[in-house]
């Protein structure tokens, strides 16, 4: 069996797990079940986390993808951990907004906001 591609980067910073997507577009199904299962994995590998998603390289995010998050983020809440995201392009932002989700995520301008958030408590 193939091994997944690689859809983000990851490292850790000052206790933070921080995801930068390598994908310019995360549309299909595969791709997005590969990314949740590996977020999944880590945020229960490393309870609480502290996670921040960088979204800067994302052009297009589909519904199921944010379907994906929602659930990361209720399986990271429920380990009492946060999630921010950061860096979404307008465009995606618009349909964060449409669909209220701006108001379920911490959504930050940038990755340098949001590691201040998480390190301000």
């Amino acid at each position: 069996m193939a091994e997944p591609k690689a859809h983000f980067t990851l490292s850790n910073r000052e206790g933070i797990c921080y995801v930068e997507f390598a994908d310019r577009k995360i549309l299909d199904e595969l791709s997005i079940n590969e990314i949740g299962e590996q977020l999944l994995v880590l945020a229960d590998e490393h309870k609480p986390i502290n996670l921040l998603l960088d979204f800067k390289n994302v052009e297009h995010l589909s519904s199921a993808a944010l379907g994906m998050l929602i659930t990361l983020n209720k399986r990271i809440g429920d380990q009492s951990g946060r999630l921010k995201l950061s860096s979404i392009n307008p465009q995606i932002f618009e349909v964060f907004k449409i669909t209220q989700l701006h108001k379920v995520f911490d959504i930050h301008d940038s990755a340098a906001s949001a590691k201040t958030s998480f390190l301000q408590g």
